[in-house]
């Protein structure tokens, strides 16, 4: 049987099958679109406060209206005392609460530090980030304004005292997420894996599906034709499919939401090549375990939480068990995340990323080995009972 036999077979199989065309071609492109779209603005702003002010004085009011100013939070409400403020935040009607105490203006023209309350809701952890941040830079301004008053008054020149005020200044360059956005924190990882996910998927599906005709005593090529060359087409068409899906996902979309790339494209082609060959021999892995088709996509699904807070990009690797963090280690996902992260966005040198590189190398021989002897046992299984016939 010649090789462009079993690529037209192999290609019917993929192509005829609805699933796998909605899996890999759809879900990829849908996902592009659906998954980044909440996060597009990438920081939350405006968030809805309240204001304590049991003060009440001039300066407690001009710090209320600076808090206002700021881009993160918006006063929305003012509160006659704390527990009325508790019970808006407790029922969602604001995010965080601001209490200036008693002899607030007194106290700072004194010179002494009074202490102003911040409280937020950390259910939702940028949006608690965004409510302290914003609290935080209208205080430490006023705080800024009232000692650089108080050093002039003192006979210190206002430039002088504009440079001095305080001991230590804090510069903050971001340095892999310029925007200090979610879309770039977040998103190049959870694309990596939706690659990977999807591709298991279809892969798999394929498997799965001659798995299923065998159970109904159907036999086609799969059955008769050498495994090690139905493997390396499958393998290698399924490559062939996603090289262009990759260069969508790390060229035009990361364009789209102005995703930094920083890699050549002789090293991201270094880097996908294993990572596409070892997921698609995963998926047949995967899809010859499995008796029926729809389980592929069931069991594939129901990983995927589990896998993303295992891989170190959302959870840190300090903090996860040590038995879940090397067995990890066998999900394609993990070393390709690992590498693409750091050669695309963080700027690294191929030979940075190369022990990630050799492990997905090395996963790819280990699945493609693990599916060759998969296929060969069902080859034994069915010979079996024609052998007893005889």
């Amino acid at each position: 049987m010649s090789w462009r036999h079993i690529l037209r077979l192999e290609l019917k199989a993929i192509f005829t099958n609805p699933a796998i065309i909605f899996t890999v071609f759809g879900g990829v492109l849908i996902y592009s679109l659906l998954y980044p779209l909440p996060y597009a603005k990438q920081l939350p702003r405006e968030q809805q406060i309240a204001v304590v002010n049991l003060d009440n004085s001039a300066i407690s009011r001009k710090l209320v209206r600076m808090v206002d100013a700021t881009p993160q939070v918006q006063v929305m409400r003012t509160a006659s005392g704390l527990e009325e403020a508790k019970r808006w935040l407790l029922n969602r009607d604001v995010k965080g609460i601001l209490l200036i105490p008693e002899h607030f203006q007194r106290d700072l023209l004194l010179g002494s530090s009074p202490t102003v309350s911040f409280s937020g809701d950390a259910a939702l952890f940028l949006v608690y980030g965004t409510v302290v941040e914003g609290l935080a830079t209208a205080t430490g301004t006023l705080s800024a304004k009232a000692k650089v008053a108080r050093m002039v008054v003192e006979g210190d020149s206002i430039a002088l005292a504009a440079e001095q005020y305080s001991s230590v200044k804090l510069s903050m360059q971001p340095v892999f997420n310029p925007t200090m956005g979610y879309i770039n924190y977040i998103v190049p990882a959870v694309f990596v894996f939706i690659l990977h996910q999807t591709l298991i998927i279809g892969s798999g599906l394929v498997s799965a599906t001659q798995n299923e005709a065998r159970t109904r005593g159907e036999h086609g090529y799969w059955d008769s034709l050498p495994a090690w060359k139905i493997l390396f087409v499958r393998v290698t068409l399924f490559s062939l499919i996603y090289i262009p899906l990759c260069a969508y996902y790390f060229g035009l979309s990361f364009d789209t939401y102005g995703i930094s790339r920083l890699a050549s494209i002789g090293d991201m082609v270094a880097m996908t090549l294993p990572f596409l060959i070892s997921v698609a021999a995963f998926g047949v892995v995967v899809g010859e375990l499995l008796p029926r088709k729809e389980l592929v996509t069931v069991v594939v699904v129901l990983s995927s939480l589990p896998l993303v807070f295992s891989m170190g990009f959302v959870w840190p690797v300090s903090a996860l068990p040590a038995p879940v963090h090397w067995l990890v280690q066998l999900v394609p996902a993990t070393p390709a995340i690992n590498g693409f992260l750091r050669l695309n966005q963080m700027g690294a040198s191929f030979e940075q990323i190369s022990g990630w590189w050799l492990q997905l190398w090395g996963l790819a021989v280990f699945y493609v080995l693990i599916a060759f002897g998969l296929m060969l046992k069902k080859r034994r299984q069915l010979m079996q009972p024609l052998k007893s016939m005889h």
